[in-house]
């Protein structure tokens, strides 16, 4: 599994860096839309990266967006883009990010009791995350002022939509008597009977998803070759599993007739780890009982830095670039 992610990641930077080697050749430098040459950018990003989903969370049955994030669990995320702009309204951008997610219930709080289920369940999990995908720019100022050639912000508010990929392996945690603590690959261990044919309707889930990457964010011209944005990317996903719950719990003895016995000795430890201390003589939970929420996918975001690089030549005339060098301070100043 690990050999496969790495793949993953290699072909997709692969990808960016024959893209940014088509697009600054030669001929990109004339790539023209209409009458105007197109702009290519292409830069780095990086940032806080926080996860959204059924483990963690604050004060009572579980919130929504930002008012859910457990701010300790903060993950950076680094990735790299190549943008191009056929009007100084509209642009594309390829992008490709590796970044970390995890969640955990022995952080939330217990606060009147509304927490308590999810304080006693007791779950964790841990992935690495590589995505790519692709967007539209649209940058709302520039569109409202088309027609006036003179008018070249210093500050670009702009707004994103697209479609990605994202591969990821979720890990959960098993602590023994000693204190220490190892990690198992999720997936394979089928908690929630995923393929049981005691479970129908619980299929067993990818590794490999799609996303929509969807956002906004204030773009600032450096120069007029370098420029950098500060971004809210949030990642709409089609899953429940990125944390490896969603439904409810399942009867262990399952585990025994559907797994490897060394697979099956730890699904019975790691699907169920109630921890019954608030409520004192209480047991586990029983099979069909609640484990999840079904209803609403897991997502996740970023507040990302981006710092961009224009390709080429950066004036889409001859005019332009007497007009630039006209108007250029003297050196001495």
């Amino acid at each position: 599994m690990k050999n496969q992610l790495c793949s993953f990641i290699r072909m997709g930077f692969l990808t960016l860096i024959l893209t940014l080697y088509f697009f600054s050749s030669t001929n990109a430098q004339h790539f023209i839309f209409g009458a105007q040459r197109a702009k290519i950018e292409a830069g780095v990003n990086f940032g806080p990266t926080f996860f959204l989903g059924d483990l963690g969370g604050h004060r009572g049955i579980g919130t929504t967006f930002i008012k859910d994030v457990n701010m300790q669990l903060t993950k950076m995320m680094k990735g790299a883009f190549i943008s191009i702009y056929p009007t100084e309204w509209l642009g594309f951008r390829v992008a490709a990010q590796y970044t970390y997610l995890e969640g955990r219930d022995n952080l939330i709080v217990n606060n009147g009791g509304l927490e308590l289920y999810r304080k006693e369940r007791n779950l964790d999990f841990k992935s690495n995350l590589f995505e790519a995908y692709a967007a539209i720019e649209i940058f709302p100022l520039q569109l409202f002022n088309i027609n006036s050639e003179d008018y070249d912000p210093i500050f670009q508010p702009y707004g994103f939509i697209g479609a990605g990929m994202f591969r990821y392996n979720p890990k959960g945690s098993l602590t023994d008597r000693q204190g220490n603590v190892t990690w198992h690959e999720l997936h394979p261990l089928r908690t929630e009977g995923q393929g049981f044919g005691e479970y129908p309707l619980v299929k067993q889930y990818s590794l490999t998803q799609l996303n929509m990457p969807m956002g906004g964010g204030i773009k600032y011209k450096l120069s007029e070759r370098v420029s950098t944005a500060l971004e809210l990317l949030y990642r709409k996903t089609f899953t429940d599993y990125i944390d490896d719950l969603s439904t409810d719990y399942v009867d262990p003895a399952l585990f025994d007739k559907y797994l490897l016995p060394a697979d099956a000795v730890i699904a019975k430890q790691i699907y169920d780890k109630t921890y019954v201390g608030f409520v004192p003589g209480s047991s586990r939970f029983t099979p069909g009982a609640q484990r999840g929420n079904v209803k609403q996918n897991d997502a996740y975001f970023s507040f990302v830095l981006k710092l961009g690089i224009q390709l080429g030549n950066i004036y889409n005339s001859d005019r332009e670039r007497n007009m630039a060098n006209t108007t250029r301070c003297p050196a001495r100043f």
